[in-house]
């Protein structure tokens, strides 16, 4: 199983990225996806979940009305928009698959598997 987090780089606060996640080695449309974050010197933080289906989706308070996570079953592909970044956004960001139930879905340890992370960084 191997899950491919990319899109990352530099943005200028205001400004937006994409992430992508591809899967592969899994059947992706059986499991939830979801996108955390680690800044330095901090704990990995919950950002986004997807359900398998894509019928629903949840965010941290701290980026609702900004992100929007989606996925495409058929190219076994999760996405992360992000707009209006501010520097506080600044992280390295890490797709992860599996399947929770939703009083777990901010949970790591909820999550099967991981990919290795693409840096996001907003200058101020």
């Amino acid at each position: 199983v191997q899950l491919q987090a990319s899109g990352g780089g530099l943005v200028q606060a205001g400004g937006s990225l994409r992430l992508s996640c591809a899967a592969s080695g899994l059947t992706f449309s059986s499991y939830d996806m979801a996108w955390f974050r680690q800044a330095p010197g901090k704990e990995r933080e919950f950002v986004a979940a997807i359900r398998r289906n894509g019928g629903s989706t949840y965010y941290v308070d701290s980026v609702k009305g900004r992100f929007t996570i989606s996925r495409d079953n058929a190219k076994n592909t999760g996405y992360l928009q992000m707009n209006s970044l501010k520097p506080e956004d600044t992280a390295v960001y890490y797709c992860a698959a599996g399947r929770a139930i939703t009083s777990t879905i901010s949970a790591p340890w909820a999550y099967n598997y991981w990919g290795q992370g693409t840096q996001v960084t907003v200058s101020s």
